[in-house]
């Protein structure tokens, strides 16, 4: 009888030890850990790759800080054609942190991070607005198949996550973009965006200096220049570089891509919304030191920018 007593007692411990703090992580894919939160607090959904605790409301969900989904009519969007469907299940409500974390140089990933949901900084802050800087003033490096999950980074770094090969970024936040929020460098092959979200980028979102194709899918962008941008006039620049962009929502910004055409770059946009109506610009690309990339047109061609399932309404 006494050993059973223990058990239970031991049971019921463990039981309350596997309780989440506020903000911490109580679901998603990949998730092993416990699904119960702390006294107060309600495990809510966030998207696919997430659920966080959050303050319980009057009604047992969760407080203001759960996520939101937009959905829309199609529209042609000006040429881009039609088919496909609304963009669905895409957060638009910028989650809490879970903590703070500031380092002073950047960190190196060679295979995954889970970063929790905490917010991570750079000490002393590198970011220099729209001052060019390079990898070393970056908050995350990340080496060639290397990935990372549920983080958010602060304005208090300069050039957001670079990627030296093909990588994967999920669910990661930007609160506000310094000079880029990710930047690209493979040689071939394919990067993926899953998820996630930035604001407040004064130029473009994400950077494509490399080659091959990145895929970004189910992402937010509020108050930016453009989604995504090939580089304009990198040394040795060139292509083609290949640009996916399915179910993402764009508020308040410009173009969802900007291409070189004339490297045989493509963008092809797929049950998207930008409010503004602006789906891609193609430029005339030029290495360093032979002038400016030069911007060649507006909106789909059909032969390097392409759309479907396009709305203005989100």
């Amino acid at each position: 009888m006494k050993s059973l007593t223990l058990l239970a007692v031991s049971l019921f411990s463990a039981s309350a030890l596997a309780q989440n703090p506020l903000w911490g992580q109580c679901g998603g894919n990949g998730w092993t850990g416990s699904t119960a939160c702390e006294s107060g607090a309600c495990c809510t959904f966030s998207n696919e790759w997430y659920s966080q605790c959050t303050p319980c409301s009057g009604n047992g969900g969760g407080s203001s800080s759960t996520s939101t989904t937009t959905s829309a009519t199609p529209t042609n969007g000006g040429g881009g054609g039609g088919g496909g469907g609304d963009p669905t299940g895409v957060t638009t409500v910028f989650p809490q942190a879970s903590g703070e974390t500031a380092l002073p140089t950047a960190r190196v990933i060679s295979g995954h991070f889970d970063g929790g949901m905490v917010r991570y900084s750079r000490s002393p802050d590198t970011c220099q607005e729209q001052t060019e800087t390079d990898e070393a003033a970056a908050m995350f490096i990340l080496e060639a198949g290397g990935s990372i999950s549920n983080v958010i980074l602060s304005k208090a770094q300069a050039e957001g996550i670079h990627c030296r090969g093909t990588c994967t970024l999920t669910n990661v936040w930007w609160e506000d973009v310094c000079e880029d929020a990710a930047t690209f460098k493979q040689t071939s092959g394919t990067s993926y965006i899953n998820g996630g979200g930035a604001r407040k980028a004064s130029d473009k979102i994400f950077q494509f200096n490399g080659r091959g194709t990145v895929s970004i899918k189910n992402f937010y962008a509020e108050d930016y220049g453009k989604v995504i941008r090939s580089c304009g006039d990198c040394t040795g620049n060139g292509g083609p570089r290949h640009v996916i962009i399915d179910n993402v929502i764009a508020k308040d910004g410009g173009p969802l891509c900007g291409i070189n055409s004339n490297y045989g770059d493509t963008c092809r946009i797929s049950n998207s919304c930008q409010n503004n109506g602006k789906i891609c610009d193609r430029y005339e690309g030029v290495t360093k030191g032979n002038g400016s990339s030069k911007k060649l047109g507006t909106g789909p061609d059909n032969s390097s920018c392409f759309a479907s399932g396009f709305t203005e309404s989100c």
